[in-house]
C-alpha cells in the first residue's frame, strides 16, 4: 500500500529518494535518516566514485535512500549487501578512514500526535480488519513520525574500527569453456580437465 508523497511534508533531499525508489514508505525513510546522520557525522557528500562505502545487513527499501544520498551502488562496488536480515548499516569514509554502524533500536514506538488513532489503526491491522484507507493513514502517520523523531530514538550509533574495504575488482572476461559466454576471469571455476567454466556450467558439468 503506497503513500502519496503529496500527503507528507518532506525534506527536499528525500524527494529524489522517493523518485528513485518509486514510492514513499517507512523503510525508505529509515534509510534516509541513516544516510543523513552518516553525512552529518563524517561531513560526507555524495560519492562520485568509491570514497564512501555502505555495508548493509539487509536488502530492504532503506538501501535505496543510501544509494541516492551517499552515491553507493552495486555497480561501483561501494554498496555491499550482507543480507543477515538485520536493520543495521555501516557507512565508511575512505578519505577520513572512519566508519559508523547504525542499528535500529528494538521495537518502533510511535511518538507523534493522535496516539489513540494510531493505536486503533494498529489494532485493526493486527486483527486483519484494516481497510485500504486505514493502511494508508497508518503509513502516513508513521512516516511523518519517523521524520520528526530524534535519530537517537530510532537508531543506536557506534563508531567502529575502520577496515579498508577492497575496491571493486577490475578483471578481464574470458569465454566459458562450456557455454562460451564471456565471464569475469576471477569468477570462473577450474575443472579437473583444466577447462575454466562459469559458475552455472560448473554446476552441471
Amino acid at each position: 500500500m503506497s503513500v502519496s508523497a503529496d500527503d507528507i511534508k518532506m525534506p527536499d533531499d528525500l524527494k529524489p529518494c522517493v523518485a528513485f525508489h518509486g514510492h514513499l514508505c517507512p523503510g525508505l525513510v529509515y534509510g534516509y535518516r541513516v544516510a543523513r546522520e552518516a553525512m552529518r557525522l563524517m561531513h560526507l557528500s555524495r560519492a562520485g566514485d568509491e570514497e564512501v562505502v555502505a555495508v548493509c545487513e539487509n536488502d530492504s527499501c532503506a538501501i535505496d535512500a543510501l544509494q541516492v544520498l551517499l552515491g553507493t551502488a552495486a555497480g561501483k562496488g561501494n554498496l555491499i549487501i550482507r543480507n543477515y536480515g538485520k536493520n543495521a548499516y555501516t557507512v565508511l569514509s575512505r578519505p577520513m578512514r572512519r566508519a559508523y554502524r547504525f542499528s535500529r533500536r528494538t521495537g518502533y514506538a510511535y511518538g507523534g500526535k493522535d496516539r489513540e488513532l494510531y493505536d486503533r489503526l494498529e489494532a485493526a491491522r493486527a486483527a486483519g480488519k484494516a481497510s485500504e484507507n486505514d493502511e494508508r493513514q497508518l503509513k502516513r502517520m508513521k512516516i511523518a513520525d519517523l521524520l520528526s523523531q530524534s535519530f537517537a530514538d530510532l537508531f543506536t550509533t557506534a563508531e567502529v574500527p575502520y577496515e579498508e574495504p577492497p575496491y571493486a575488482p577490475l578483471q578481464p572476461s574470458r569465454p566459458c569453456a562450456v557455454c562460451g559466454e564471456m565471464t569475469m576471469a576471477g569468477k570462473m571455476i577450474p575443472m579437473p580437465d583444466g577447462r575454466r567454466v562459469c559458475i552455472p556450467c560448473s554446476q552441471h558439468t
